[in-house]
């Protein structure tokens, strides 16, 4: 049989390297480089003032974690949160919210706003108040898709930005810098669960060619920036772990 491939998990951490020892435990050959820097803000949290929300959205677990590391104010004790697929929601478990209080999109996704906005869009009556739990870029200032925020505006609610952390390019080390050459070579895949992570690889390989680059996305969108940035081959597989494990071991 043929060597299992090499796969470059682009995932911010603690998520690479979760990902990178149960994809070594199911036989392939995988390595963490993650594409996303998670820091703190600058300052402390911002939390909104006037009345509290009804309802909590959390973009990533990264959200959840520095959320309630930052003690958010007692008020929201007791919303129905809302998570973007199952880590996120897992991460809401691991932080004390009962299960019964998280929407997610079904177990069989996709996992992104659309879905979720499917099955939390009737919680959504006119005044309600959501906060977006989210990260920030390099400055603070809220970064991500606005696509949810314009569904629940919307419906008449009142959609709150709330940045919690910030998403940094990272700075690579030599071996850093070695693992985008393998990858740049084709003799390793690209794992990309965000668009940005596709982003941030080209800003840090400005003059890089990607056509003789892999990349399994656990997105279409993902996808298509992939294929926007020039990666020769790219496939489409569910964000869970069996799913990318069997795109890399039985390719299309």
């Amino acid at each position: 049989m043929p060597a299992t491939p090499s796969l470059i998990v682009t995932r911010p951490e603690p998520e690479a390297t979760r990902w990178t020892e149960a994809l070594r435990a199911r036989g392939i050959d995988a390595r963490a480089l993650p594409l996303i820097e998670i820091a703190p803000l600058a300052g402390p949290v911002a939390w909104p003032a006037g009345a509290p929300p009804q309802r909590l959205m959390f973009v990533s677990a990264a959200a959840v974690r520095h959320f309630f590391a930052a003690r958010p104010p007692a008020a929201v004790a007791g919303c129905r949160c809302w998570a973007t697929g199952p880590g996120t929601a897992r991460a809401l478990a691991e932080a004390g919210v009962p299960a019964a209080r998280i929407d997610q999109p079904p177990a069989d996704g996709p996992f992104d706003s659309e879905a979720l906005w499917a099955r939390v869009h009737g919680q959504v009556a006119p005044g309600a108040r959501v906060w977006l739990v989210r990260g920030a870029d390099a400055q603070g200032r809220a970064a991500g898709r606005d696509w949810l925020s314009r569904q629940i505006e919307g419906a008449g609610g009142v959609a709150v930005q709330l940045p919690v952390y910030r998403r940094l390019v990272p700075v690579l080390d030599d071996d850093g810098r070695r693992t985008v050459q393998t990858g740049l070579d084709g003799a390793a895949t690209w794992l990309f669960s965000s668009s940005e992570a596709v982003a941030n690889l080209c800003a840090l390989a400005p003059q890089a060619g990607w056509s003789n680059a892999a990349a399994v996305a656990t997105h279409p969108r993902i996808a298509q920036a992939a294929r926007d940035a020039g990666f020769g081959r790219v496939r489409v597989a569910a964000p869970d772990l069996d799913a990318v494990a069997a795109s890399i071991e039985f390719p299309q």
